[in-house]
């Protein structure tokens, strides 16, 4: 029986976001078709004899470290072991195959497969030298990331390795997952102890990560050498340190309050222009795709929006807004100068935007910070003007 003095009972209690409960489909059959790798199912009999032979090496001792197999005394025996993991669906084991040459020169699973949950892990990965520090081993895991997320339907996408495992953690990161920490004595390995750090990549930063991805793998990140232009750690990084107020890469979770500033921010340009400021016709769903965005945190939410796109020979901002509530900070004047350090750690002495020839206050601002009209652009209904600022 309650006291008199108990706090009522209460139906407000914290449950987490509701979700779709609709699970993800399972992974089978899965052939994924890159430029420099295909991804196929694991056939011992067509891919072992390669792998074994580019895997046992003078550096077989270190390919084989953190796997939870020791190097193989033969083929034979190595056949075998393949042959019985091949069968399985859970890890379900995946042969990397160079796409010039047609052979498997690593492999990859798809492990710890909970459609329910629709949460998957990446494992088991095995890169030989023919594949590591190459275009095809970044290009096999964004294949393997996009068919998880966009074909299969998952929403969480994980990477565990050896704590000890220094190249495993620095690759995780460099692809895009987010550390999450370290469970102490998770496993026993070939009798020894094993801390396991724990990466993954949600849904809601699959679109910034895939955008990182892509960019890094256009043909115009490499040189007539094959060397690329821009690492792939500089274009998944998630804070942009600018001198001023940090940035942080945004996520989906940030789209609706990315919506909202735009809308705030360039509305008030409607009736000078005429007809609807171009950052108002986006799918803003899209722009997180094929776009940086980055958002500036302040006390009451999202106070500032800063949309790039790194091309070939230039950093193009897209869109450069403020809050009402943050106008007057100086936080406009921070997120250009943040631009300004982005196109230096992409590599870029170029940049360029655009913007309503009408909003003389925007286009002497820009030339104040020391943008110069290139040219103006007849569209169907609006003039744009094309501005550009050399860096470095």
């Amino acid at each position: 029986m309650m006291s008199s003095d108990t706090a009522p009972m209460t139906t407000d209690i914290p449950l987490g976001a509701e979700v779709d409960p609709a699970p993800a489909e399972r992974p089978a059959d899965v052939h994924l078709e890159g430029r420099f790798v295909d991804i196929v199912p694991f056939d011992a009999v067509a891919h072992a004899a390669d792998l074994y032979a580019l895997s046992h090496g003078e550096e077989k001792e270190w390919l084989w470290a953190y796997l939870g197999v020791p190097p193989f005394e033969s083929l034979k025996a190595f056949t075998a072991y393949y042959a019985a993991a091949a069968q399985k669906d859970d890890p379900l084991l995946l042969a990397i195959l160079d796409k010039a040459t047609g052979k498997a020169v690593g492999h990859a699973t798809y492990m710890r497969i909970e459609p329910a949950h629709r949460v998957i892990e990446v494992g088991n990965i095995l890169y030989t030298p023919a594949l590591s520090r190459t275009p095809g081993g970044t290009e096999a895991m964004y294949l393997m990331a996009r068919h998880a997320f966009e074909t299969l339907g998952y929403r969480r996408y994980e990477w565990k390795c050896n704590a000890l495992n220094a190249p495993s953690r620095r690759a995780a990161e460099r692809y895009g997952f987010r550390f999450e920490g370290v469970f102490r004595n998770h496993m026993i390995i070939k009798g020894r102890n094993r801390d396991t750090a724990w990466f993954a990549i949600t849904e809601e930063e699959w679109p910034q990560v895939t955008q990182a991805f892509e960019t890094w793998l256009a043909p115009g990140n490499f040189d007539a050498e094959g060397r690329q232009r821009t690492r792939l750690s500089v274009l998944t990084a998630l804070v942009l340190e600018t001198g001023g107020p940090p940035l942080r890469r945004a996520t989906l979770d940030d789209l609706p309050a990315v919506e909202e500033l735009q809308r705030a921010a360039y509305a008030k340009n409607r009736p000078l222009l005429g007809v609807e400021p171009v950052p108002l016709l986006w799918d803003y769903a899209r722009v997180f795709r094929e776009r940086e965005v980055w958002v500036y945190d302040a006390p009451y939410g999202v106070g500032g929006v800063l949309i790039l796109q790194a091309r070939p020979d230039d950093l193009l901002i897209d869109s450069v807004a403020t809050s009402p509530r943050s106008q007057g900070t100086g936080l406009g004047n921070a997120l250009l100068t943040a631009a300004d350090k982005r196109a230096a750690d992409l590599g870029r002495d170029v940049l360029r935007l655009y913007t309503g020839e009408p909003l003389a206050a925007n286009i002497h601002w820009y030339r104040r910070k020391g943008f110069s009209i290139e040219r103006v652009e007849q569209m169907p209904d609006r003039r744009l003007v094309h501005m550009m600022k050399r860096i470095g």
